[in-house]
């Protein structure tokens, strides 16, 4: 049986290549999460690029250290990481082996699976809201440590992968600053979204960390700022 063309992975050559030619060409696409209590999907909606060692808001500006290695690996491999005590982000390596881009998935729309990821995300206000943030598409996934390494171009039983999906115009494509990047990185416009999409988080500036419950639950949409 033919595989239909939207349903055929994407393989490892799209990841080689320059970061910010596969962040905006990662929107459409469809992210697999695959879980013993079944599948969730993803339309990707929304990402950010980060250019490694050249980019201030990246975790790699600095070098290499053992939170960050696995950008510095092989492209189409998940980098997840644990930010603000409390929420992962889920990004995707890029660009040649020790280069260091990633993508940071930070918002989609649940396409399969939306029963499961509603028991993952049980406080969302409507299915919209499911994956609309880069903390609320990690737990709608349920992405956590375990997942980093983890090769989204390793065949149909690997954890992640990504699918062809439909891939969007550019005329329907929008790009701005980065949501809660400061200092030198703050004004490089590698955030990419389709424009009027409902699962779209909300863009936001730069801040100082806020301690506490109430600054939890903002970042549900900014947690993942540096990637």
């Amino acid at each position: 049986m033919t595989e239909r063309p939207d349903r055929l992975p994407l393989d490892r050559a799209f990841f080689h290549r320059p970061v910010l030619d596969v962040a905006p060409d990662l929107l459409g696409r469809t992210l697999v999460r695959r879980t013993p209590e079944g599948p969730v999907e993803v339309r990707l909606t929304e990402v950010e690029a980060y250019a490694g060692p050249a980019d201030p808001g990246s975790h790699a500006y600095r070098g290499r250290t053992p939170r960050n290695a696995v950008m510095f690996g092989p492209p189409g491999h998940a980098y997840v990481y644990f930010t603000y005590g409390m929420w992962h982000c889920l990004n995707l390596v890029c660009g040649p082996e020790g280069t260091a881009s990633g993508v940071l998935l930070r918002a989609g729309e649940v396409i399969r699976g939306v029963e499961l990821a509603r028991r993952h995300r049980p406080t969302a206000r409507n299915d919209h809201e499911l994956a609309k943030g880069p903390a609320r598409l990690a737990t709608a996934l349920d992405v956590d440590r375990s997942l980093n390494g983890a090769d989204a171009c390793d065949g149909p039983e690997a954890p992640l992968g990504i699918l062809t999906g439909t891939p969007v115009p550019p005329s329907r494509i929008r790009q701005g600053p980065r949501t809660g990047v400061g200092g030198a990185g703050a004004t490089q416009p590698w955030r990419f979204w389709i424009d009027g999409d409902r699962s779209v988080s909300p863009y936001r500036a730069h801040t100082p960390r806020r301690r506490g419950r109430a600054a939890g639950r903002t970042e549900l949409d900014s947690a993942g700022r540096d990637a």
